[in-house]
């Protein structure tokens, strides 16, 4: 059976096209490495945040439940 002809490699890279691509595909990551970082000290400071909202707002209806509570017994 008959084999096409190979053309060269030497032809089909283009150094300044590979170099190109290769900054960009690092600069690409990078700028994700980046952006998972940012996001992940976001979401601490969201957690952190939610977490005192709901203690404010569990130790707020504490003290009206007790309140409630004194106010109903005569405490």
């Amino acid at each position: 059976m008959a084999h096409p002809e190979r053309i060269a490699d030497d032809s089909l890279v283009d150094p300044s096209a590979a170099i190109d691509h290769a900054y960009r595909f690092h600069r690409m990551k990078r700028r994700a490495r980046d952006e998972r970082l940012l996001r992940r000290r976001y979401a601490g400071v969201r957690f952190a945040f939610t977490l005192a909202l709901l203690a404010f707002v569990f130790v707020l209806l504490g003290l009206i439940i007790w309140n409630e509570i004194q106010s109903a017994f005569g405490l």
